[in-house]
């Protein structure tokens, strides 16, 4: 359940980081570029694991800090309306995609056009210099013109904000959020093939804490997250998760904080299908960010799964094993930049108990024609489901990749057009598990000012 939009599968150990680098230096980005972003998100976002805890706190750390870089400017650079201290982005979009394989099918391929009107809203209210409330979410309608029963509502971030309110007393900080999206989109999960209708509605609810003590920061946090599939197809996967994360860090320098991290998730499921369990994660991570145009961040450690083995078919041991990042984001001009994230992780599944993989994700920005941008992002992951199976897992070993290219083109001072092609490809040790999708699609864009 993994990749976009993006996304924000808020899926926590994202692209959030690499955004808050782009963010930090310039803080009209996500709502000028919204939904291509939050597409681009949503190759990293959509997923369920044992680091999802961990995720979340990544995530809130990076909206945190861009709502920082917000207070600190005053307002949005970009706005429809302004009422004193308030401000709110009104993006209207209409998109038009045509995809060749809509059904991820190796044979048997089918191939529709896809309207996608949708419209962003960005609000952020100043109460105090330290208090945030803060929205941002972008509502639209994928319609499928050939087969009308895949069209979906879309509900997504562009920032995996959602919802926030950030609180500041003396030497704490706090932010109570809520960060939902609904996706059906099934090349977005490396883990399906052979569905049209794979999607989640997905809503994480939470607050979180942090104790800023000069050389040392403590954070708290708590989330409670509910995710329901779009379609019975995959009713199954319908679950709650209570999460719990820790984090205390340790400035060394101005440029870099090291620390360690802890995660709890509890999880239980509607159906006696998959298995309810418990999962745990310890470990370290680093934070180098040299200058404004560059940050490394780094995280490794060590999860563990316990189940309940409350399913009537599947059954499956306990697993150890570790988990490893590196997200790496670099902008040394105004008109390049580029980020790599690369990792292992152990993540629940759509059709087993646990799934294995290995990532990596390139991505690079150019703008070197005025008025106009690239971008092109590659993804690889190499997946094992199944893994402590004892009885029903599904088993499968799994290649996922390919490529996207995306073009921005300012038309006038209120339009800009963006034209996407990307390329999905899966491979699998299981026969009619391999697909090949093209997807090709323009998007116009109103801009207030």
């Amino acid at each position: 359940m993994q990749q976009t939009a993006n996304h924000l599968s808020v899926r926590a150990k994202t692209a959030w980081m690499d955004v808050l680098s782009l963010v930090g230096n310039n803080p009209g980005l996500a709502t000028r570029y919204g939904q291509w972003l939050a597409t681009l998100l949503l190759l990293t976002a959509l997923s369920s694991s044992a680091q999802e805890a961990l995720r979340n706190a990544q995530a809130g750390d990076s909206a945190a800090s861009a709502h920082a870089t917000q207070m600190a400017s005053g307002q949005m650079q970009d706005y429809t309306f302004k009422n004193g201290d308030f401000t709110m982005l009104v993006l209207p979009s209409l998109g038009l995609d045509w995809n060749d394989n809509v059904n991820l099918s190796r044979t048997n391929t089918i191939n529709d056009f896809i309207v996608k009107p949708a419209v962003g809203l960005t609000a952020s209210y100043p109460l105090t210099q330290r208090n945030l409330l803060f929205v941002d979410i972008t509502i639209g309608y994928d319609w499928y013109l050939n087969h009308p029963g895949l069209s979906s509502l879309a509900l997504n971030s562009a920032s995996g904000t959602g919802l926030s309110f950030d609180l500041g007393v003396k030497d704490f900080d706090f932010n109570f959020h809520d960060w939902i999206s609904y996706s059906q989109d099934s090349a977005q999960s490396p883990d399906t093939a052979n569905t049209a209708s794979y999607g989640t509605f997905r809503n994480t609810t939470g607050l979180s804490g942090s104790w800023d003590m000069n050389q040392l920061i403590l954070t708290l946090g708590y989330d409670h997250q509910n995710i329901l599939a779009t379609s019975s197809q995959f009713s199954s996967l319908n679950h709650s998760s209570e999460m719990l994360n820790s984090r205390i860090g340790m400035r060394m320098s101005s440029h870099l904080t090291v620390g360690a991290e802890a995660t709890a998730s509890f999880t239980s499921y509607q159906q006696a299908v998959l298995n309810g369990n418990s999962a745990y994660t310890a470990g370290a991570y680093a934070v180098f960010r040299p200058g404004q145009a560059f940050t490394a961040t780094f995280h490794g450690g060590f999860t563990t799964y316990q189940f309940q083995n409350d399913s009537t078919t599947v059954q499956t041991g306990n697993e150890n094993s570790w988990y490893g990042s590196v997200i790496l984001s670099h902008q040394p001009r105004e008109s390049l930049s580029y980020s790599l994230e690369a990792g292992h992780e152990v993540q629940l599944g759509i059709q087993s108990d646990l799934v294995e993989d290995w990532y990596v994700r390139p991505t690079v920005t150019w703008k070197m024609i005025k008025n106009l941008s690239f971008t092109t992002a590659l993804f690889y992951e190499h997946g094992d489901q199944g893994i402590a199976n004892v009885t029903g897992n599904l088993r499968e070993n799994f290649d996922w990749y390919g490529g996207q290219l995306s073009v921005q083109q300012t038309l006038t001072r209120r339009l800009t057009l963006g034209a996407i092609y990307r390329l999905t490809l899966r491979a699998s040790n299981l026969p009619n598990q391999s697909y090949r999708q093209n997807l090709v699609g323009l998007q116009l864009t109103y801009h207030p000012q």
